[in-house]
């Protein structure tokens, strides 16, 4: 897991809060600065950064992803696979290889629902439609509902939390309560 991410804006202490900071990150994006008045700025970046990162896993390349979003130690992730939620120690190098290799040839788009900022938290609201080969199934569109929560942490942006649902299509009232009742239960 990276300590190091690339939504570190330059050292020092800010400028005042109307001036904008960022240094160029991976990939040519520029960084975010962690600055109550950048919110706005800072939520178009995260986003923008997000886009890119996903695109690249989508792609198989886990590789990237890993460097460009720092993961906090205490992340949590709730796979659109259900089940109990993973976090962030539990991803070592032979999870990311797994990742890399479960996801492959695919195309990333995602779409803006809402999002929300302050000094020390960003949380976007998202579909992501994507066109890619998961798990060794043929590929297929996956349009996904994600919720990504990203905290400041001093001079850094890291990802703390993704939910993702396949839902984004929805379903139908029978089909939510089979689904929450669990495999094998009868009504």
């Amino acid at each position: 897991m990276s300590k190091k991410s690339p939504l570190t804006p330059g050292a020092g202490s800010p400028p005042a809060l109307s001036r904008r900071r960022a240094i160029p990150a991976m990939a040519g994006l520029p960084l975010v600065a962690a600055q109550p008045a950048a919110a706005e700025d800072a939520i178009a970046k995260l986003i923008k950064h997000s886009e890119v990162s996903n695109a690249a896993l989508m792609r198989g390349d886990a590789e990237t992803y890993r460097a460009m979003i720092a993961i906090a130690d205490d992340f949590t992730l709730m796979s659109p696979f259900g089940g109990p939620p993973s976090h962030g120690s539990q991803y070592t190098s032979e999870t990311w290889d797994r990742m890399g290799r479960f996801f492959k040839n695919g195309t990333h788009k995602q779409e803006v629902v809402q999002s929300y900022g302050s000094a020390d938290m960003v949380v976007l609201a998202l579909i992501e439609r994507d066109h890619v080969e998961v798990g060794g199934l043929p590929a297929q569109e996956w349009a996904l509902r994600v919720t990504l929560v990203y905290r400041r942490n001093g001079d850094q942006w890291h990802l703390v939390h993704r939910h993702a649902d396949p839902l984004a299509h929805g379903i139908s009232l029978q089909q939510s309560a089979a689904l929450a009742r669990g495999p094998g239960v009868k009504e």
